[in-house]
């Protein structure tokens, strides 16, 4: 017997206690309405002091995908009671705008059954490591947590959904996916974020000043884009950009510009196509770096064969996201060893395979693992591969909670139609802003290093050309 929330709980009676859900984001506040729509209790647990505090971190960025395309069905009919009313479906919400007219205000509805300032430290099976064997099925899963107000907890669950997402965990400037030598050391000047230039101080910080933006996605295509409008500004002259790629130019780059069937995206990336074409950006292709040095106030970048960069002032370094797997480090989980996506789920979207078209919808079957009753959905279901749209998230927590209710025919039919893209390589599919495809260009040959201004210069060929 162990008490939960201020009650007695007989932590061998599992279809009793509630599920608890990692993260108070998009994913996870579908999945807490999808349980409660089944009947089930939910216990969803924030890190942050808000709904949806991942992506208010980039609440000045909008989404490639529409209001009609990032709401959950679920949470829709959870919040209509309220009065809510969905925001125009033809138009494109900020992070800031999905965060404050709809991430919250489900939260709220959810009332007691979020608890912000809950960071899990741990997950595993009561009474049992992860070596354990016996009778380890029949036992509830308890989960540690630590409140933002100093105390621990340990509660427990019948199943434990983790949508909590990568944001936490960006990847470093290192091309061999590892910190570059001296890029601690440089903290100060280095930011794995798109920076927020209407607030004075960030702009400040960027205005006149050379900047190294290193990533190949739709978040560098918004860095540059975004330095491109300060640069020719009143008080951004002199602003520089240096987009720094592991791989070459080729007519994939950009995205599908007009042609791209998620329009926003495809305007993002013809926006950066323009920064390097007027000037405010220069290329350097091939430039896989090995350090950040200083240089003065300023900092080198330094590749790998040990060409070495003009100084810049800042650097942003935009690389992709991995999964917190540290607190799950007791269960049994089963994850591809290059993406640490599931590994049924792997083969449908990894990058060094499949660059066009969509990822093929999925559920429970592709989500789960050895250690029956634990799901990672949402971004961190995808491991380090960058091809996530909301939608497919709602798919899948609709599906795991299905399997949790004992709905196996629910959660195995595939209720998602997803449209194609209609474009190879770039970005990928994101409701987030994303990165680099893959540290080697996702089947792209390998470019001859280069400084390059597009217009001016013939780009990298693609495999087969």
């Amino acid at each position: 017997m162990s008490k939960q929330r201020g009650i007695v709980v007989n932590t061998t009676a599992t279809d009793q206690l509630p599920v608890v859900v990692i993260g108070a984001g998009p994913t996870g506040l579908a999945a807490a309405a999808h349980l409660v729509e089944r009947g089930l209790e939910p216990l969803v647990l924030e890190a942050g002091p808000a709904a949806g505090a991942a992506v208010r971190e980039w609440a000045h960025v909008r989404l490639f995908s529409t209001w009609g395309e990032v709401t959950d069905l679920a949470a829709e009919k959870l919040l209509a009671p309220t009065g809510w009313v969905k925001p125009d479906v033809k138009t494109y919400p900020s992070g800031g705008d999905w965060a404050e007219r709809y991430l919250q205000p489900l939260a709220d509805i959810l009332g007691d059954k979020v608890h912000f300032g809950a960071t899990v430290t741990g997950v595993s099976r009561s009474g049992r490591d992860r070596i354990v064997d016996a009778d380890r099925e029949a036992q509830p899963f308890v989960v540690h947590v630590a409140y933002a107000d100093g105390r621990e907890g340990r509660l427990f669950a019948r199943a434990v959904i983790d949508a909590s997402g990568t944001w936490s965990t960006p990847s470093p400037a290192g091309a061999s996916g590892l910190t570059a030598l001296g890029e601690k050391a440089a903290a100060d000047r280095v930011t794995y974020r798109v920076p927020d230039l209407r607030d004075p101080a960030v702009r400040a910080r960027y205005a006149g000043r050379r900047t190294a933006v290193i990533g190949s996605g739709a978040s560098a295509f918004t860095a540059l884009a975004a330095l491109a409008d300060l640069a020719t500004s009143e008080d951004g002259a002199g602003t520089k950009a240096v987009w720094i790629l592991r791989r070459g130019i080729s007519g994939s780059t950009f995205g599908g510009g007009s042609a791209d069937q998620l329009p926003a995206r495809g305007a993002l990336g013809l926006a950066a196509k323009a920064a390097v074409d007027e000037g405010h950006a220069d290329a350097v292709t091939g430039f896989r770096t090995e350090a950040i040095e200083r240089d003065g106030d300023r900092l080198v970048l330094v590749a790998e064969d040990g060409r070495r960069l003009d100084p810049v002032d800042e650097v942003i370094v935009l690389t992709g996201f991995r999964p917190d797997l540290s607190f799950l480090s007791e269960l049994r989980l089963g994850l591809d060893e290059r993406l640490q996506a599931p590994v049924e789920l792997a083969p449908l979207i990894d990058p060094n395979q499949h660059s066009c078209g969509t990822v093929y919808p999925h559920g429970v079957n592709e989500l789960s693992h050895p250690e029956q009753g634990v799901y990672l959905v949402g971004m961190k279901s995808y491991g380090r591969a960058p091809t996530f749209l909301a939608l497919t998230g709602y798919e899948q927590v609709r599906s795991v909670v299905a399997a949790i209710a004992g709905d196996r025919e629910s959660a195995e039919r595939v209720e998602l139609v997803l449209p194609e893209t209609g474009v190879c390589g770039g970005a990928g599919l994101f409701d987030q802003p994303d990165t680099e495809q893959s540290a080697d260009g996702g089947g792209c040959c390998a470019p001859t290093p280069a400084l390059i201004q597009l217009g001016t210069t013939t780009s990298a060929p693609s495999c087969g050309s």
